[in-house]
């Protein structure tokens, strides 16, 4: 990239914020310190892999700190009381406390996500992906996506875009579609066959999905402006 097209993302982004300030979508104090400290990290070039950290956090088992480089084939786990954005090439995270997620690649790419406990926030770039949480199955492509993994259940919010929700005792994959969180799922797995209720929108807002998109360099499709604040 040359100095140019630095400069004029950088521009991008300051607008975009600047608008978002504008709009008031960042809320009546901003954004918290932990995110803005991420975005202002986010000002080009982004720091990949381990991006921002409050806490503790591995990386393949070895303690982890800003500045930890994260590949689409490695795992990654929190402590208590802890957080990490994590930026992998085109994708980022917002990987909450007690969450370990290992990730597989294809073609130098991340194509499978195994979400083995807790909370992560995540943004991807246009290429299809696999989430993995407990016995649910989602293939998704270019979207933001929360989920969930607790023992009893699994929380999906398909914060924006395509997604297509599979698993035991499904007869087809069911397809989902949003603009704005408008069908977060909780899903069981009870005799042998998965199925997915309703549930409101929780423990995720469309603040840290702007900070996350905006340190990979794109804007989230949804005017900040146009909706009520969630989270």
């Amino acid at each position: 990239m040359s100095p140019d097209d630095l400069d004029r993302l950088r521009g991008d982004r300051r607008r975009f914020i600047s608008r978002l300030a504008a709009a008031g979508a960042l809320g009546a104090g901003g954004l918290s310190g932990f995110m803005s400290r991420a975005l202002a990290k986010g000002d080009l070039p982004v720091t990949q892999g381990i991006h921002e950290l409050k806490g503790r956090a591995t990386v393949n088992g070895r303690p982890a700190i800003v500045g930890t480089p994260v590949t689409p084939r490695d795992r990654i786990s929190t402590g208590p009381d802890s957080m990490a954005v994590v930026v992998v090439k085109d994708d980022a995270f917002l990987v909450r406390a007690n969450t370990t997620f290992e990730m597989s690649e294809s073609g130098g790419a991340l194509s499978r996500i195994l979400i083995q406990t807790g909370r992560v926030l995540s943004v991807f770039g246009k290429k299809p992906v696999v989430i993995k949480a407990a016995n649910a199955t989602i293939g998704i492509r270019g979207t933001g996506a929360y989920v969930e993994v607790d023992p009893a259940q699994v929380y999906f919010c398909l914060c924006y875009g395509e997604a297509d929700l599979d698993g035991p005792g499904m007869a087809a994959p069911k397809r989902i579609k949003t603009t704005h969180h408008e069908s977060p799922l909780v899903i069981t797995d009870r005799g042998g066959a998965m199925a997915a209720a309703p549930a409101p929108v929780v423990n995720h807002t469309d603040e840290e999905l702007i900070m996350l998109e905006a340190l990979v360099g794109r804007e989230p499709p949804f005017d900040p402006g146009a909706y009520p604040k969630i989270g």
